[in-house]
């Protein structure tokens, strides 16, 4: 069973960066689609970033688009989602998640989830 979990969480300022990590464990996810999705306060949960297998095609959501860098190390079973700029609007609790699907842009298609690392950013 895959296990992850997050790291890299923290209060920054408006256009501060932040790297946020994100460990599996159990077993290697090297055929996984691997994503970053956040839930702000009182909204739901929505995409960030998802990365291919092959760590050679990846997505984004407009908003992060430009600013946010996904990528994934097969060496560590991890990824990684470099932020940049950070605003205000970007203040969430940050969860990885893992698919071995090919839908990884269907959120309910993500069957492994880690808990979330928290980013704060204040103006």
């Amino acid at each position: 069973q895959v296990q992850p979990v997050e790291s890299g969480g923290g209060l920054v300022q408006t256009g501060d960066s932040l790297r946020l990590s994100c460990k599996y464990s159990g077993r290697t996810v090297s055929r996984y689609y691997l994503a970053w999705f956040r839930q702000a306060p009182g909204k739901g949960r929505e995409f960030v970033a998802t990365i291919s297998p092959s760590g050679e095609n990846w997505h984004y959501s407009d908003s992060v688009k430009g600013r946010f860098t996904i990528s994934r190390s097969s060496a560590e079973n991890t990824i990684y989602l470099q932020m940049n700029g950070l605003k205000p609007e970007d203040t969430a609790n940050y969860l990885c998640a893992a698919t071995l699907t090919r839908f990884y842009y269907i959120m309910s298609s993500y069957e492994v989830w880690g808990q979330g690392t928290r980013v704060t950013v204040s103006d």
